[in-house]
Parts: structure tokens; C-alpha cells; sequence
């Protein structure tokens, strides 16, 4: 056991990050001009995490400050490598540029490569085979799910090799009983949603990029999502993993118990490490039943204290039956009504909360809304709200906070923050912004997660804005630093972040040398 770690250790640096999702958030979005491949700081590869940078608009001149240096010495495709990948892969093996260039850019289109081979394997020993040989060749690798991740780190650097996991969709098995699920790391999340939803169980995690993201992406990333107020973070729910590790050895950690004392729980060091330990290949997770009874409420607060004091009432009076709580600010309800023709459902309101509870009662969990609602208006907590129990209606609530990003894409050039901070703190980042920037800034809007600390801080402008990314960098990560907060809640660094985890793990500071932010911006 300790040797494999020691190797898979030793082998962090040769794998790039499989993106999810999701969701969920980055640094800054850019324009995707076509790559120069003249010139010789963009036609190289990188395996290694965060090592290089790359050219983020033709016509840059050097990295911004959230890319990384020059690439290691990587080898480049030969027609020989192109050959070999043909023989093992027959058919998906993808040279052609026009079917690569949705793998080349990110979901934002703020990030592009210029990676000329896509590999779909089928399966574990598909991707053992390729790993095995780029190793032995010094080939990079871009390990890439569904794509749709917001740092930077789901599209190759330079040229890298792709390694879409695209055709790895396979259930594995479902244990009815237990409700363990085991699947391909390729494996859609709506599709596993779909699928446990027929044998009357969900997915522990939800998120709006369901459609789209791949569960291996979900748990390379950690990614948070809707849920983890009431089923908690993969770290919990996700019993086992196997993975590839780069030389190709294949760590197989795919238990289905939920009690294992054995030494080293080697599938947490994969959770959230963006792929640079190895690319995830399968998983095994533990889904919980499906909700006999389902509510929505979307409610209207006059102040962000009410907003929170109304959280407080919440778990005090819903208690087991409280699934999510989520928020967005008046900000956000302009964008929806304006770019997505949205009707506001209830009057205006400077914050509005997204409440879901889930039980198996349906008599039992209306009584227990029914007083809250109760309460929370009788105390003036809330001015204005509404409930929705049917499917339709509870989805037109939720996509009054799951499209935000949609409506924020029609804003104009947008800078993206996915922050954790302690949950009194969350909006004082968002007014601090927008007082700091003042007219420089379109839009400051702030929505997240109230139940987990988790806030999504978003600055448009009507153009990408140097000047106006140097205000915003790296005043909100000191900011963030002096109150004890994450850089990255739920989206992992990728490209754009690593450059600042420092903000978040001091222990960095000495080896990047790079100071430890001393601003106070406690009030």
C-alpha cells in the first residue's frame, strides 16, 4: 500500500485536470481567437498541472497574471504516435481539426488549445495502453470530461494529447438495497439521475450542468452543487474509485462498502485533485432514495441579515426535511429578466432564497412548511413568496437560480468567482466589490450556496478589461484570505487560480515566495 502511494505520488505531475461540470467558476473569460501556431510560446505540450500557460487572445503578448510559465520539455505527436493510437483505438483515434476544435476550448470560451489528437477509449485498459505509451514517449496528456468547467483546466495548454472520457459511459452495476451505484467515469450525470430515478433513488449531487458534465469531472473536481446542504460533499458519498495512474497502472479502489479501516483511504487523494494524480476511470457512489415529497419555496428578503436570520429559522423548523437553500440578489433578477425574459414570481426584492425540502411524507412535510412560512412572515423575516409542489412548477422556481450563469453570458465580458467564506461574511464580498469598483464594472452580482458558504461573485463588463481585472485581482482574494476563505468552494483551481492558492493554503507562501496578503478588511 505505502509503495503505491509513493507512486502515485511521484506521478502527480504528469496529468492534467479532468474537468466536470458544472457550475461552476473562474477567473476570467476571454476571447477564443484561432491560436497562432507560429508562434513558439503556444505549439507545445504540458502534462505536468499548471506548469504552462497559454496564449489566451492571438495577438497576446505574454501570460496574464493567472497563467503559468513556459511548458516543460514535453515530445510532440509523430506520425508514428498517431499510428500506434490508430492500432488500439480503431476509430477513435481523431485527427481531423474541425471535430477537435469543441475539445480545443472550454465551455466559456475563455481558454483554447491547440491539441491536433483526440483519444476516446472505452475502457480502463484502453486508457492504461495510452497513458502507458505517452509515458514511455514523454507525450503531455489532457484528461477532458463532458468540458464544462470554469478555471481554465478542462482544454489542453498547448497541444496536448486529449483524453476525452466521453465513451465511458457504462452503469456498472446498482445495488437496490444498499442503492450503491458503480459506473464509467464518462457516465452523464443527468443520465444517472435518470436512471436511479427509474428505480426510485437519485444522485447525491445536482448540478446545472447535469446535462453535460461527466461524473469522473464531478469527482476529480469535488464538485459541490445543489445538494450538498442535505447529502454532503463526494467526499462522502463516493465509496470507491479506480483510476489510471500516468506510467498506466491501474490503482483498482473500487469498493462498494461504506466501512473500510484498511490503512490509507487512497480514493480521498483523487477527490478534488483535478486529475493530477491519475485520470479516474470508474466510481462507486451511494445514492439516496428518492423523495416521496418534494417543495419549493422562493421567498423575498428586504436585507442579507434577514436573509440569514430566515437560514437560521429554516434548519430550526424544517430540520430533516431541509434539502437546499440557496440565494440570489436583486442584481441577478435584472439579468434573468432582461437576457432570458423571466418573470420575476413575486414581487421585487432586494435577495431572494430558493428553499427545496425532500421527505416521505407529504401531510407531515406540508405542516412543517406550512409553520415556517408561518413564522418567517409573521416575524417580517420575509416580504414576499411563493410554493410550488407540482414538477413544472418547482422547475420554473429553480431555474430562477440555476440560469444566473446563462443570463450572466448575455451581460457582456465576465469575470467569475466561486468563493467560500463563513456564511455571515458572503455578501459583504459582494458589496465591497461593487463599492471598490464603482463605474468601472457593469455589473456586480453575487448568488450561491447560503447553506454551505459557497457565494459566486460576477463582474461584467461591455468588453474584456485589463484595467478592470487588475482592480478586481487580487483584491478578492486578499479579501477573501482575511477571512479565512477558499479561493475555490466548489470549481478547483485549474489554469487560472493556480497561481493564487497561496491565498488559501499559507503553507505555499515560502515556496512561491510570495507574501501573505495583510490587508484587513474585517468590519
Amino acid at each position: 500500500m505505502a509503495g503505491i502511494l509513493q507512486r502515485t505520488l511521484k506521478l502527480r505531475a504528469a496529468l492534467r485536470h479532468v474537468s466536470p461540470h458544472s457550475t461552476f467558476f473562474s477567473t476570467a473569460t476571454v476571447g477564443h481567437s484561432p491560436v497562432d501556431r507560429r508562434s513558439p510560446f503556444l505549439p507545445t505540450t504540458s502534462l505536468q498541472f499548471g506548469v504552462c500557460c497559454r496564449k489566451l487572445q492571438a495577438g497576446a503578448d505574454r501570460p496574464s497574471p493567472a497563467a503559468a510559465p513556459e511548458r516543460l520539455p514535453f515530445s510532440r505527436v509523430t506520425p508514428e504516435d498517431v499510428a500506434f493510437f490508430r492500432k488500439i483505438l480503431p476509430g477513435r483515434t481523431i485527427t481531423d481539426p474541425d471535430l477537435l476544435e469543441s475539445n480545443n476550448v472550454d465551455w466559456l470560451k475563455s481558454v483554447r488549445g491547440s491539441s491536433e489528437v483526440l483519444l476516446r477509449p472505452q475502457t480502463t485498459e484502453d486508457v492504461s495502453q495510452i497513458l502507458k505509451y505517452c509515458n514511455s514517449r514523454n507525450l503531455a496528456v489532457n484528461p477532458q470530461g463532458g468540458n464544462t468547467g470554469l478555471v481554465g483546466g478542462s482544454v489542453p495548454v498547448y497541444d496536448e494529447i486529449i483524453l476525452s472520457t466521453a465513451l465511458m459511459n457504462n452503469i456498472l452495476t446498482f445495488d437496490s438495497i444498499s442503492g450503491i451505484l458503480t459506473c464509467q467515469a464518462g457516465c452523464v450525470l443527468e443520465n444517472l439521475s435518470l436512471y436511479l430515478e427509474e428505480r426510485d433513488y437519485i444522485m447525491p449531487l445536482d448540478l446545472g450542468a447535469k446535462g453535460s458534465c461527466h461524473i469522473g469531472g464531478n469527482v476529480a473536481t469535488n464538485a459541490g452543487g445543489l445538494r450538498l446542504l442535505r447529502y454532503g460533499s463526494l467526499r462522502g458519498t463516493v465509496l470507491g474509485l479506480e483510476a489510471v495512474l500516468a506510467d498506466g497502472q491501474v490503482l483498482n479502489c473500487l469498493a462498494k462498502l461504506r466501512k473500510d479501516n484498511t490503512g490509507y483511504d487512497l480514493k480521498q487523494l483523487f477527490i478534488g485533485s483535478e486529475g493530477t494524480l491519475g485520470v479516474i476511470t470508474a466510481v462507486s457512489i451511494l445514492c439516496p432514495r428518492k423523495p416521496k415529497s418534494v417543495n419549493v419555496v422562493f421567498l423575498g428578503c428586504e436585507t442579507f441579515e434577514q436573509l440569514l436570520k430566515t437560514f437560521q429559522l429554516c434548519k430550526g423548523m424544517l430540520g430533516e426535511i431541509l434539502s437546499a437553500y440557496e440565494f440570489l440578489d436583486s442584481e441577478c433578477m435584472r439579468l434573468l429578466n432582461t437576457h432570458l425574459k423571466l418573470p420575476n414570481p413575486i414581487s421585487d426584492c432586494p435577495f431572494y432564497v430558493v428553499i427545496e425540502t425532500s421527505g416521505s411524507d407529504p401531510t407531515h412535510d406540508g405542516e412543517k412548511l406550512h409553520n415556517f412560512l408561518d413564522e418567517a412572515m409573521t416575524s417580517s423575516l420575509v416580504t414576499d413568496g411563493t410554493v410550488a409542489t407540482e414538477d413544472s412548477k418547482i422547475k420554473a422556481l429553480w431555474s430562477m437560480r440555476e440560469r444566473v450563469t446563462e443570463a450572466l453570458t448575455h451581460d457582456g465580458f465576465t469575470y467569475k468567482y466561486d468563493i467560500s467564506l463563513p456564511v455571515e461574511r458572503i455578501y459583504q464580498l459582494v458589496t465591497d466589490m461593487r463599492e471598490h469598483l464603482g463605474d468601472r464594472a457593469k455589473s456586480v452580482v453575487g448568488y450561491g450556496h447560503v447553506g454551505d458558504g459557497n457565494l459566486h461573485l460576477n463582474v461584467t463588463s461591455p468588453t474584456k478589461d485589463p484595467a478592470l481585472l487588475a482592480a478586481i485581482e487580487p483584491f478578492v482574494y486578499e479579501w477573501t484570505a482575511s477571512c479565512h476563505g477558499s479561493i475555490s468552494a466548489e470549481h478547483g483551481l485549474g489554469l487560472k487560480k493556480r497561481n493564487y492558492i497561496y491565498y488559501s493554503k499559507p503553507s505555499h507562501a515560502g515556496s512561491k515566495g510570495h507574501p501573505q496578503p495583510v490587508q484587513d478588511f474585517t468590519r
